[in-house]
Protein backbone atom coordinates (compact mmCIF):
# COMPACT_ATOMS: atom_id res chain seq x y z
CA UNK A 1 0.00 0.00 0.00
CA UNK A 2 2.75 2.34 0.73
CA UNK A 3 4.46 1.86 -2.96
CA UNK A 4 1.00 1.36 -5.01
CA UNK A 5 -1.19 3.95 -3.08
CA UNK A 6 0.51 6.43 -1.11
CA UNK A 7 3.29 7.01 -3.38
CA UNK A 8 2.11 6.65 -6.70
CA UNK A 9 -0.24 9.82 -5.17
CA UNK A 10 3.18 11.52 -3.95
CA UNK A 11 3.58 11.84 -7.99
CA UNK A 12 -0.12 12.14 -9.09
CA UNK A 13 -0.90 15.27 -7.03
CA UNK A 14 2.26 16.79 -8.06
CA UNK A 15 1.86 16.53 -11.52
CA UNK A 16 -1.72 18.00 -11.18
CA UNK A 17 -0.55 21.03 -9.74
CA UNK A 18 1.78 21.50 -12.05
CA UNK A 19 -0.55 21.15 -15.06
CA UNK A 20 -3.19 23.53 -13.58
CA UNK A 21 -0.39 26.15 -13.34
CA UNK A 22 0.54 25.71 -16.87
CA UNK A 23 -3.33 25.47 -18.46
CA UNK A 24 -3.45 29.16 -16.49
CA UNK A 25 -0.30 30.08 -17.68
CA UNK A 26 -1.48 29.25 -21.58
CA UNK A 27 -4.02 31.23 -20.93
CA UNK A 28 -1.65 34.66 -21.06
CA UNK A 29 0.54 33.20 -23.86
CA UNK A 30 -2.30 32.41 -26.14
CA UNK A 31 -4.56 34.65 -28.16
CA UNK A 32 -8.07 34.36 -29.21
CA UNK A 33 -7.37 30.29 -28.42
CA UNK A 34 -10.32 28.34 -27.55
CA UNK A 35 -8.62 25.93 -25.25
CA UNK A 36 -6.05 25.69 -22.88
CA UNK A 37 -4.12 22.48 -23.52
CA UNK A 38 -4.66 18.76 -22.80
CA UNK A 39 -4.97 17.54 -18.75
CA UNK A 40 -3.85 14.42 -19.48
CA UNK A 41 -0.44 15.02 -22.17
CA UNK A 42 0.64 18.10 -19.25
CA UNK A 43 0.00 14.99 -16.33
CA UNK A 44 2.22 12.48 -18.58
CA UNK A 45 4.91 15.26 -19.41
CA UNK A 46 5.17 16.35 -15.71
CA UNK A 47 5.59 12.67 -14.62
CA UNK A 48 7.68 11.56 -17.50
CA UNK A 49 10.29 14.45 -17.52
CA UNK A 50 10.10 16.15 -14.64
CA UNK A 51 8.87 14.31 -11.07
CA UNK A 52 10.36 10.91 -12.07
CA UNK A 53 13.74 11.56 -13.14
CA UNK A 54 14.13 13.51 -10.48
CA UNK A 55 12.53 11.56 -7.69
CA UNK A 56 14.75 8.89 -8.85
CA UNK A 57 18.14 10.44 -8.42
CA UNK A 58 17.59 11.97 -5.36
CA UNK A 59 16.06 8.65 -4.02
CA UNK A 60 19.50 7.04 -4.92
CA UNK A 61 20.86 10.07 -2.94
CA UNK A 62 18.89 9.33 0.04
CA UNK A 63 19.55 5.84 0.47
CA UNK A 64 23.87 6.31 -0.06
CA UNK A 65 23.44 8.73 2.66
CA UNK A 66 21.88 5.44 4.57
CA UNK A 67 18.11 6.32 4.35
CA UNK A 68 16.81 2.65 4.82
CA UNK A 69 15.23 0.74 1.67
CA UNK A 70 14.04 -2.58 1.97
CA UNK A 71 10.76 -4.80 1.38
CA UNK A 72 11.46 -6.81 4.36
CA UNK A 73 9.04 -5.42 6.67
CA UNK A 74 9.30 -4.57 10.03
CA UNK A 75 11.90 -6.44 12.44
CA UNK A 76 11.74 -7.41 16.13
CA UNK A 77 14.78 -6.35 18.42
CA UNK A 78 15.01 -7.41 21.95
CA UNK A 79 17.13 -4.98 24.39
CA UNK A 80 19.22 -6.84 26.25
CA UNK A 81 19.55 -4.37 28.62
CA UNK A 82 15.96 -3.78 29.45
CA UNK A 83 15.13 -6.72 28.78
CA UNK A 84 11.86 -5.59 26.33
CA UNK A 85 11.47 -6.16 22.68
CA UNK A 86 11.15 -3.31 20.10
CA UNK A 87 9.77 -3.12 16.64
CA UNK A 88 11.76 -1.53 14.37
CA UNK A 89 9.84 -0.38 11.31
CA UNK A 90 11.77 -0.55 8.15
CA UNK A 91 9.98 -0.23 4.32
CA UNK A 92 11.01 1.74 0.53
CA UNK A 93 11.77 4.62 2.85
CA UNK A 94 14.33 5.95 0.55
CA UNK A 95 12.54 6.63 -2.59
CA UNK A 96 9.71 7.45 -0.75
CA UNK A 97 11.57 10.28 0.75
CA UNK A 98 12.52 11.94 -2.63
CA UNK A 99 8.88 12.23 -4.09
CA UNK A 100 7.77 13.35 -0.59
CA UNK A 101 9.79 17.07 -0.63
CA UNK A 102 10.28 16.53 -4.72
CA UNK A 103 6.18 16.87 -4.88
CA UNK A 104 6.16 18.85 -1.48
CA UNK A 105 3.95 15.77 -0.36
CA UNK A 106 5.18 15.94 3.04
CA UNK A 107 3.59 12.21 4.25
CA UNK A 108 6.78 10.75 5.62
CA UNK A 109 6.68 6.79 6.09
CA UNK A 110 6.99 7.11 9.51
CA UNK A 111 5.21 8.98 11.98
CA UNK A 112 8.47 11.28 13.45
CA UNK A 113 9.04 12.41 9.33
CA UNK A 114 12.05 14.01 8.58
CA UNK A 115 13.32 13.93 12.41
CA UNK A 116 14.32 10.24 12.27
CA UNK A 117 17.62 9.10 10.78
CA UNK A 118 15.70 6.43 8.63
CA UNK A 119 14.31 9.00 6.76
CA UNK A 120 16.71 11.98 7.36
CA UNK A 121 20.24 10.59 8.30
CA UNK A 122 22.80 13.61 7.70
CA UNK A 123 22.87 16.99 7.48
CA UNK A 124 23.58 16.80 3.80
CA UNK A 125 19.76 15.14 3.53
CA UNK A 126 18.53 17.75 5.30
CA UNK A 127 19.90 20.39 3.01
CA UNK A 128 18.73 18.15 0.20
CA UNK A 129 15.01 17.85 1.74
CA UNK A 130 14.90 21.43 2.17
CA UNK A 131 15.88 21.92 -1.80
CA UNK A 132 14.03 19.45 -3.07
CA UNK A 133 10.92 20.99 -1.49
CA UNK A 134 11.35 24.59 -3.20
CA UNK A 135 12.97 23.62 -6.09
CA UNK A 136 9.79 22.98 -8.58
CA UNK A 137 7.96 26.01 -6.86
CA UNK A 138 10.37 28.02 -7.55
CA UNK A 139 11.82 27.22 -10.68
CA UNK A 140 8.03 27.23 -12.37
CA UNK A 141 8.47 31.16 -12.32
CA UNK A 142 10.92 30.71 -14.86
CA UNK A 143 8.42 28.14 -17.10
CA UNK A 144 5.83 30.81 -16.67
CA UNK A 145 8.38 33.55 -17.70
CA UNK A 146 9.81 31.15 -21.06
CA UNK A 147 5.74 30.85 -21.83
CA UNK A 148 4.34 33.68 -21.83
CA UNK A 149 7.64 35.53 -23.76
CA UNK A 150 8.88 37.89 -21.09
CA UNK A 151 11.37 36.35 -18.44
CA UNK A 152 10.69 39.76 -16.26
CA UNK A 153 7.48 38.50 -15.51
CA UNK A 154 8.41 35.80 -14.43
CA UNK A 155 11.88 37.19 -12.28
CA UNK A 156 8.84 39.46 -10.71
CA UNK A 157 6.83 36.96 -9.52
CA UNK A 158 10.32 35.26 -8.10
CA UNK A 159 11.13 38.35 -6.30
CA UNK A 160 7.87 38.67 -4.96
CA UNK A 161 8.04 34.96 -3.46
CA UNK A 162 12.00 34.90 -2.43
CA UNK A 163 11.23 38.51 -0.25
CA UNK A 164 8.33 37.26 1.77
CA UNK A 165 10.22 33.59 2.07
CA UNK A 166 13.21 35.39 3.29
CA UNK A 167 11.27 37.42 5.75
CA UNK A 168 9.35 34.33 7.32
CA UNK A 169 13.09 33.12 7.98
CA UNK A 170 14.46 35.43 9.36
CA UNK A 171 11.25 36.18 11.56
CA UNK A 172 11.21 32.43 12.77
CA UNK A 173 14.64 31.89 13.28
CA UNK A 174 15.11 34.84 15.46
CA UNK A 175 11.62 33.34 17.35
CA UNK A 176 13.25 30.25 17.66
CA UNK A 177 16.53 31.67 18.64
CA UNK A 178 15.01 33.27 21.67
CA UNK A 179 14.44 31.55 25.36
CA UNK A 180 11.58 29.49 25.83
CA UNK A 181 9.69 31.29 28.62
CA UNK A 182 8.23 28.28 30.04
CA UNK A 183 11.52 26.86 30.47
CA UNK A 184 12.96 30.57 31.75
CA UNK A 185 10.10 30.27 34.35
CA UNK A 186 11.21 27.35 35.67
CA UNK A 187 14.65 28.37 36.70
CA UNK A 188 16.54 28.29 33.50
CA UNK A 189 17.48 31.66 32.53
CA UNK A 190 20.62 31.07 30.55
CA UNK A 191 19.50 29.21 27.17
CA UNK A 192 22.28 30.36 24.44
CA UNK A 193 21.09 27.26 22.04
CA UNK A 194 17.54 28.52 21.67
CA UNK A 195 14.12 27.10 21.98
CA UNK A 196 15.64 23.40 21.86
CA UNK A 197 12.38 21.76 22.84
CA UNK A 198 11.23 19.12 20.28
CA UNK A 199 14.36 19.43 17.92
CA UNK A 200 17.03 17.72 17.02
CA UNK A 201 20.13 18.77 18.15
CA UNK A 202 21.88 17.84 15.32
CA UNK A 203 20.15 20.20 13.23
CA UNK A 204 19.28 23.41 15.94
CA UNK A 205 17.01 25.54 16.05
CA UNK A 206 17.86 27.44 13.08
CA UNK A 207 18.18 24.98 10.55
CA UNK A 208 14.49 23.04 12.31
CA UNK A 209 13.25 27.42 12.01
CA UNK A 210 13.96 27.29 8.17
CA UNK A 211 13.30 23.77 7.39
CA UNK A 212 9.73 24.87 8.76
CA UNK A 213 9.08 27.76 7.00
CA UNK A 214 9.95 25.79 4.08
CA UNK A 215 7.72 23.27 4.34
CA UNK A 216 4.65 25.59 5.53
CA UNK A 217 5.03 28.45 3.22
CA UNK A 218 4.76 24.75 0.42
CA UNK A 219 2.53 22.70 0.87
CA UNK A 220 4.84 19.91 2.05
CA UNK A 221 4.01 19.51 5.89
CA UNK A 222 7.12 17.34 6.35
CA UNK A 223 8.92 18.48 9.20
CA UNK A 224 12.28 17.75 11.40
CA UNK A 225 11.45 19.07 14.35
CA UNK A 226 8.07 19.37 16.26
CA UNK A 227 6.40 22.27 14.85
CA UNK A 228 3.64 21.79 18.49
CA UNK A 229 6.92 22.88 20.40
CA UNK A 230 7.99 26.33 18.77
CA UNK A 231 7.66 29.41 20.74
CA UNK A 232 4.20 30.85 20.15
CA UNK A 233 5.93 33.47 18.05
CA UNK A 234 7.68 30.79 15.82
CA UNK A 235 4.37 28.49 15.72
CA UNK A 236 3.04 32.23 14.11
CA UNK A 237 5.28 32.28 11.79
CA UNK A 238 4.83 28.50 10.43
CA UNK A 239 0.92 28.89 10.53
CA UNK A 240 0.79 32.82 8.82
CA UNK A 241 3.06 31.46 6.23
CA UNK A 242 0.12 28.65 4.87
CA UNK A 243 -2.62 32.01 5.76
CA UNK A 244 -0.72 33.58 3.15
CA UNK A 245 -2.08 30.73 0.41
CA UNK A 246 1.18 29.18 0.02
CA UNK A 247 2.62 31.26 -2.25
CA UNK A 248 6.19 31.83 -0.89
CA UNK A 249 7.16 29.60 -3.25
CA UNK A 250 3.96 27.41 -2.70
CA UNK A 251 3.17 24.12 -3.74
CA UNK A 252 4.09 22.14 -6.74
CA UNK A 253 2.25 23.82 -9.03
CA UNK A 254 -0.19 25.38 -6.42
CA UNK A 255 2.28 28.15 -5.59
CA UNK A 256 2.56 29.63 -8.98
CA UNK A 257 -1.06 29.74 -10.32
CA UNK A 258 -1.91 31.16 -6.74
CA UNK A 259 0.39 34.15 -7.01
CA UNK A 260 -1.01 34.70 -10.43
CA UNK A 261 -4.57 34.96 -9.15
CA UNK A 262 -2.81 37.46 -6.26
CA UNK A 263 -0.88 39.52 -9.33
CA UNK A 264 -4.36 39.82 -10.88
CA UNK A 265 -5.67 41.21 -8.05
CA UNK A 266 -2.48 43.51 -7.68
CA UNK A 267 -2.52 44.41 -11.47
CA UNK A 268 -6.61 45.61 -10.84
CA UNK A 269 -5.29 47.76 -7.80
CA UNK A 270 -3.09 49.27 -10.02
CA UNK A 271 -4.94 49.73 -12.59
CA UNK A 272 -7.30 51.74 -10.25
CA UNK A 273 -4.35 53.91 -9.02
CA UNK A 274 -3.90 54.87 -12.97
CA UNK A 275 -7.31 55.38 -14.02
CA UNK A 276 -6.78 53.15 -16.47
CA UNK A 277 -8.04 49.36 -17.46
CA UNK A 278 -6.11 47.34 -15.90
CA UNK A 279 -3.71 44.84 -18.12
CA UNK A 280 -1.72 41.59 -17.55
CA UNK A 281 0.62 40.30 -20.39
CA UNK A 282 -1.53 42.24 -22.84
CA UNK A 283 -4.58 40.70 -21.59
CA UNK A 284 -7.43 43.38 -20.00
CA UNK A 285 -8.54 41.93 -16.66
CA UNK A 286 -12.67 43.04 -16.28
CA UNK A 287 -15.06 42.29 -14.22
CA UNK A 288 -15.11 38.31 -14.98
CA UNK A 289 -11.13 37.81 -14.58
CA UNK A 290 -11.80 40.22 -10.78
CA UNK A 291 -14.39 37.92 -9.64
CA UNK A 292 -12.24 34.41 -10.68
CA UNK A 293 -9.34 35.91 -9.25
CA UNK A 294 -11.24 37.23 -5.81
CA UNK A 295 -13.12 34.11 -5.53
CA UNK A 296 -9.44 32.08 -5.74
CA UNK A 297 -7.88 33.92 -3.29
CA UNK A 298 -10.95 33.89 -0.68
CA UNK A 299 -12.28 30.62 -0.92
CA UNK A 300 -9.75 29.10 0.84
CA UNK A 301 -9.61 31.43 3.93
CA UNK A 302 -13.48 31.19 4.14
CA UNK A 303 -13.28 27.30 4.71
CA UNK A 304 -10.75 27.20 6.77
CA UNK A 305 -12.55 29.91 9.11
CA UNK A 306 -16.10 28.50 8.94
CA UNK A 307 -14.70 25.20 9.64
CA UNK A 308 -12.48 26.50 12.91
CA UNK A 309 -15.65 28.13 14.22
CA UNK A 310 -17.76 24.86 13.96
CA UNK A 311 -14.54 23.22 15.61
CA UNK A 312 -14.86 25.35 18.36
CA UNK A 313 -18.48 25.70 18.77
CA UNK A 314 -19.03 22.05 19.20
CA UNK A 315 -17.73 19.45 21.93
CA UNK A 316 -16.11 16.96 19.52
CA UNK A 317 -13.77 20.01 18.39
CA UNK A 318 -13.19 21.03 21.66
CA UNK A 319 -12.14 17.72 23.10
CA UNK A 320 -9.29 17.53 20.17
CA UNK A 321 -6.80 19.76 21.80
CA UNK A 322 -4.31 18.71 24.35
CA UNK A 323 -3.53 21.82 25.74
CA UNK A 324 -6.39 24.49 26.50
CA UNK A 325 -6.57 28.32 26.24
CA UNK A 326 -4.77 30.31 23.67
CA UNK A 327 -2.59 27.22 22.52
CA UNK A 328 -5.25 24.39 22.85
CA UNK A 329 -7.50 27.26 19.82
CA UNK A 330 -3.72 27.56 17.94
CA UNK A 331 -4.05 23.28 17.72
CA UNK A 332 -7.25 23.61 16.43
CA UNK A 333 -6.36 26.69 13.69
CA UNK A 334 -2.80 25.02 12.83
CA UNK A 335 -4.58 21.97 11.84
CA UNK A 336 -7.35 22.78 9.28
CA UNK A 337 -5.33 25.49 7.88
CA UNK A 338 -2.68 22.84 7.37
CA UNK A 339 -5.46 20.72 6.10
CA UNK A 340 -7.43 23.51 3.88
CA UNK A 341 -4.05 24.36 2.21
CA UNK A 342 -3.17 20.74 1.55
CA UNK A 343 -0.21 20.88 3.69
CA UNK A 344 -0.16 18.35 6.48
CA UNK A 345 1.68 19.41 9.02
CA UNK A 346 0.21 19.81 12.51
CA UNK A 347 0.77 21.19 16.17
CA UNK A 348 0.77 17.33 17.91
CA UNK A 349 -0.71 18.03 20.19
CA UNK A 350 -4.30 17.82 18.31
CA UNK A 351 -5.96 14.01 18.29
CA UNK A 352 -6.97 14.30 15.22
CA UNK A 353 -7.53 10.77 14.89
CA UNK A 354 -11.25 10.93 15.89
CA UNK A 355 -15.17 11.08 13.72
CA UNK A 356 -15.09 14.33 14.06
CA UNK A 357 -11.78 15.99 12.66
CA UNK A 358 -11.18 12.51 9.86
CA UNK A 359 -14.67 14.12 8.00
CA UNK A 360 -13.83 17.76 8.98
CA UNK A 361 -10.14 17.41 7.71
CA UNK A 362 -11.32 15.28 4.58
CA UNK A 363 -13.69 17.91 3.59
CA UNK A 364 -10.90 20.79 4.51
CA UNK A 365 -8.81 18.97 2.56
CA UNK A 366 -11.07 18.27 -0.35
CA UNK A 367 -12.46 21.57 -0.82
CA UNK A 368 -9.24 23.64 -0.31
CA UNK A 369 -7.56 21.21 -2.85
CA UNK A 370 -9.83 21.79 -5.81
CA UNK A 371 -12.02 25.03 -4.74
CA UNK A 372 -9.03 27.09 -5.56
CA UNK A 373 -8.64 24.99 -9.30
CA UNK A 374 -11.35 25.67 -10.57
CA UNK A 375 -11.43 29.31 -10.75
CA UNK A 376 -8.07 29.07 -11.61
CA UNK A 377 -8.84 27.19 -14.85
CA UNK A 378 -11.65 29.26 -15.35
CA UNK A 379 -9.97 31.93 -15.51
CA UNK A 380 -7.13 30.93 -17.82
CA UNK A 381 -10.06 29.96 -20.39
CA UNK A 382 -11.35 33.67 -20.04
CA UNK A 383 -7.80 35.42 -20.79
CA UNK A 384 -6.91 32.68 -23.59
CA UNK A 385 -9.79 33.76 -25.35
CA UNK A 386 -9.08 37.43 -25.52
CA UNK A 387 -6.38 38.99 -27.60
CA UNK A 388 -3.19 40.74 -26.60
CA UNK A 389 -3.94 44.89 -26.37
CA UNK A 390 -0.58 46.91 -27.14
CA UNK A 391 1.32 48.37 -24.73
CA UNK A 392 1.04 52.09 -24.24
CA UNK A 393 2.81 55.14 -22.10
CA UNK A 394 0.12 54.67 -19.56
CA UNK A 395 0.03 51.07 -19.39
CA UNK A 396 0.55 49.90 -15.68
CA UNK A 397 3.97 47.91 -15.78
CA UNK A 398 4.08 44.29 -14.42
CA UNK A 399 7.74 43.44 -14.30
CA UNK A 400 9.25 45.92 -12.15
CA UNK A 401 9.70 46.73 -8.40
CA UNK A 402 7.19 48.70 -7.90
CA UNK A 403 4.57 45.99 -9.54
CA UNK A 404 6.72 43.18 -6.60
CA UNK A 405 6.14 45.54 -4.06
CA UNK A 406 2.30 46.11 -4.49
CA UNK A 407 1.96 42.31 -5.10
CA UNK A 408 3.79 41.41 -1.80
CA UNK A 409 0.94 43.95 0.08
CA UNK A 410 -2.08 42.20 -1.70
CA UNK A 411 -0.80 39.21 -0.29
CA UNK A 412 0.02 40.37 2.87
CA UNK A 413 -3.13 42.29 3.25
CA UNK A 414 -5.89 40.02 2.29
CA UNK A 415 -3.91 36.80 4.40
CA UNK A 416 -3.23 39.20 7.53
CA UNK A 417 -7.17 41.17 7.55
CA UNK A 418 -8.56 37.65 6.56
CA UNK A 419 -6.38 35.89 9.44
CA UNK A 420 -5.68 37.89 11.98
CA UNK A 421 -8.53 38.29 14.60
CA UNK A 422 -8.14 34.50 14.48
CA UNK A 423 -4.29 34.29 15.40
CA UNK A 424 -4.94 37.10 17.88
CA UNK A 425 -6.56 34.46 19.90
CA UNK A 426 -4.02 32.00 19.71
CA UNK A 427 -0.33 32.39 19.12
CA UNK A 428 -0.54 36.48 19.89
CA UNK A 429 -2.02 35.80 23.02
CA UNK A 430 -0.22 33.06 23.86
CA UNK A 431 2.98 35.16 23.52
CA UNK A 432 1.67 38.08 25.31
CA UNK A 433 0.64 35.57 28.24
CA UNK A 434 4.14 34.70 28.64
CA UNK A 435 4.89 38.35 29.30
CA UNK A 436 6.83 38.93 26.23
CA UNK A 437 5.99 41.51 23.39
CA UNK A 438 8.00 39.23 21.07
Amino acid sequence: SQIGVLTVHQFVSAAVGIAVAIALTRGFSRRNAPTIGNFWVDITRCLLYILLPIAFVAGIVFVGQGAVQTLAGPVAVHDVLNGVTQTIYRGPIGFMEAIKQLGTNGGGFLNANSATTFENPTGFTNFLSIYLLLAIPFALTYTFGKMVGSVRHGAALLAAMVIIFSAWVGFTSFAEHQANPAVARAGVVHQPTGNTEGKETRFGDTSSALFGVASTNTSTGSANSSYDSFTPIGGFGLMTGMMLGEVTPGGTGSGLYTILIYAIIAVFIGGLMIGRTPEYLGKKIQATEVKLAGLGALVMPMIVLILTAVAVSIHAGRAGPLNSGPHGFSEILYALTSQGNNNGSAFAGLTGNTAFYNVVGAVDMLLGRFAIMIPAIALGGVLAAKNVVPASLGTFRTDNGMFVGLTIGVIIIIGGLTFFPAVSLGPIVEQLSHGQFF
